[in-house]
């Protein structure tokens, strides 16, 4: 319990620093695509709120369905009256088009704002999209070098796709960045995760701890 208290205080304390953290005024004019094939701007993204936060959902414009981990994240997004009666927004975006987007939330049954980056830099410029063509190669705040040092990470099947998510504050019509979370980050986030951590076998690689029967 101890440890446990201490990790909460710990856990309050960052919380803190996080939300000191500088903002970064977001000038790109980002357009997305929503369901219908309607334009969406990030302040659109708002819905009139003050705070956003954007999930990165791994899924290639080449690949039929999305990413299983991320499918995994989205299953755990709850009922978001809560964050909405808190001034903040939720929206999933992808660089898949709307055209495969939404069959596969159709058929994985979430109700969550999806949106397509396909027609804008918006991956690329939060690092969730690498191609060495367009940028240099940046990671979970890494730089272009110890991201190559990771190589297959990065590239196969993944296709270059990797996810994370970003949080904004908007100003009237200006857009704010203030964080943003990779690799492991979002593991916060995965309720799934949180319950299996106070089991005896836990979140991770719990089969190789099942007792023999």
């Amino acid at each position: 319990m101890v440890k446990e208290k201490e990790a909460t205080r710990a856990r309050d304390a960052l919380n803190k620093q996080r939300r000191a953290l500088p903002v970064v005024q977001v000038d790109k004019p980002y357009e997305f695509e929503g369901p219908d094939d309607r334009k969406i701007s990030l302040v659109d993204m708002f819905e009139g709120r003050r705070q956003l936060i954007v999930y990165h959902f791994m899924f290639d414009p080449n690949w039929d369905e999305g990413c299983s981990a991320c499918s995994l994240f989205a299953d755990n997004i709850g009922h978001l009256s809560h964050p909405h009666s808190r001034e903040m927004s939720f929206a999933v975006v992808s660089r898949a088009p709307t055209s495969k987007i939404e069959p596969f939330r159709a058929r994985m049954g979430w109700a969550f704002p999806w949106y397509s980056s396909v027609k804008s830099d918006f991956n690329y410029d939060f690092n969730v999209t690498l191609d060495e063509t367009i940028r240099p190669l940046q990671y979970n705040y890494m730089s272009e070098a110890e991201t190559k040092r990771l190589g297959a990470q990065f590239t196969g099947h993944f296709s270059c796709e990797l996810h994370g998510v970003s949080v904004f504050l908007r100003d009237g019509n200006t857009v704010y960045h203030s964080y943003s979370s990779y690799a492991r980050g979002p593991e916060l986030l995965i309720g799934t995760y949180n319950y299996l951590d106070l089991t005896p076998l836990g979140s991770r690689n719990w089969h190789r701890h099942v007792p023999p029967s």
